[in-house]
């Protein structure tokens, strides 16, 4: 007999171009997860599986707050794969309709449902403003309200993901507290990303603030205010204005999709 005390956790899985995660209602307050529970749901061969795992809770000046965990078990940055299935979770909770506006890491995101199914919605995410960032010829460092670094490369398809982005990731020179990492390839008018995560520390099928990083990146290199980007797991389109030194109305634009629904049994 099992008598391990143990929490029965509803869940929902999404994932944003193969950005995926374990997705929750928590507007009553029921889970209070420590950062074993969560890295345990996470975990692809003993949990769920997920890059990273989001709570929807109540909030006194939007309409929800979300709340995200990186795989590693801690409260993670903006996750804008992770916001656009937030808000495609909210719509089907009906705490949403069309338009929302909800609470995030780095403050208040405005968001608008283009079209939905049952499996698949369309969703058009606002992102913070950026007015800072460092950049030369071939490289950019900038915070869409998750810390990236922009790597401008000619050969995406060889490139050690994994080797390079960590080895970048860990490096103290670049940042202090970690960075994501993106390799960024033009050929033609056409753009390719692939991202190391901080946090997942490993390749990411896709990554909404490294895209959004990946078009601020492709603005300054090339022009532009418009672009289809994509990634290991789909198109993701990312749109603004730059308004002197500043981007604004930044919109990042793609699928929310559900995958299935459970409950699991986790240790308290």
């Amino acid at each position: 007999m099992d008598s391990i005390d143990k929490q029965c956790f509803r869940f929902y899985k999404y994932h944003g171009t193969g950005n995926d995660f374990i997705v929750a209602d928590n507007r009553n307050g029921q889970y209070n997860l420590s950062a074993e529970q969560v890295k345990l749901l996470c975990d692809r061969h003993f949990g769920i599986g997920a890059d990273g795992l989001i709570l929807i809770e109540n909030n006194s000046t939007a309409d929800f707050k979300m709340v995200y965990y990186n795989a590693d078990g801690f409260e993670g940055s903006m996750c804008g794969n992770g916001g656009r299935c937030a808000v495609a979770f909210a719509h089907s909770l009906n705490i949403i309709n069309k338009t929302t506006l909800f609470e995030a890491y780095d403050g208040l995101h405005a968001a608008q449902i283009v079209n939905s199914n049952e499996k698949v919605t369309m969703v058009e995410l606002g992102m913070s403003d950026i007015k800072h960032w460092h950049v030369d010829e071939n490289r950019l460092l900038v915070d869409t309200g998750s810390p990236h670094y922009v790597c401008r490369v000619d050969d995406l398809h060889i490139i050690d993901v994994v080797e390079r982005g960590r080895s970048i990731r860990h490096d103290k020179t670049v940042s202090s507290q970690g960075v994501n990492v993106n390799f960024l390839e033009k050929s033609g008018d056409n753009f390719q990303l692939r991202t190391y995560e901080r946090g997942v520390e490993n390749e990411t099928l896709s990554c909404g603030t490294g895209v959004t990083a990946a078009a601020i990146a492709a603005n300054l290199w090339y022009g532009g205010n418009n672009f289809e980007i994509k990634t290991r797991g789909g198109m993701l389109t990312v749109t603004f204005n730059k308004l002197d030194e500043t981007f604004t109305n930044i919109v990042l634009s793609g699928p929310a999709e559900f995958v299935f629904s459970g409950t699991v049994n986790i240790p308290k």
